[in-house]
């Protein structure tokens, strides 16, 4: 299995430099239409639910204090993304036509209208931090019955 940083770098080759906004909530939808798509998760990292939308800590880790990151950025050098199996890319390819044209503060306001990030965030005030995690179970309830 994958994980969340082999998605990322295949976003980033596929899409070129990215804002690491938007690159974590392509990973978070690539991870949600794969639970409903695929029936199983992309990978295992936990998506936790910030004050700016779902955020992969293992994948935030790795860009922590970038605005954007590119195909060649160091922070890939350890990184497979062949290893994805062409089910898996063809999910991520539908994530990235659906939603990678979208700037990265549009993503994170869809993400703040949706149940997942909602849930997980209940009874923490709008800016607050949370790392409160958004389930597999989730993600699959909500973005299944859409």
């Amino acid at each position: 299995m994958a994980n969340a940083v082999e998605v990322a770098k295949y976003i980033v080759d596929k899409l070129g430099t990215v804002d690491t906004w938007k690159l974590e909530k392509l990973v978070y939808y690539s991870q949600a239409w794969s639970l409903v798509w695929d029936e199983k998760p992309l990978f295992n990292d936990r998506i936790e639910a910030w004050a700016n939308g779902p955020v992969i800590r293992s994948l935030y880790s790795l860009h922590r204090g970038m605005y954007e990151v590119g195909p060649n950025s160091s922070i890939w050098k350890h990184t497979r993304p062949d290893i994805l199996t062409q089910s898996e890319r063809d999910t991520i390819d539908a994530v990235i036509r659906d939603y990678g044209q979208k700037p990265g503060y549009e993503l994170r306001e869809i993400t703040h209208l949706e149940a997942p990030w909602n849930e997980a965030r209940e009874g923490v005030p709008l800016m607050e931090n949370c790392n409160n995690e958004i389930t597999n179970d989730m993600m699959r309830l909500y973005y299944g019955s859409l």
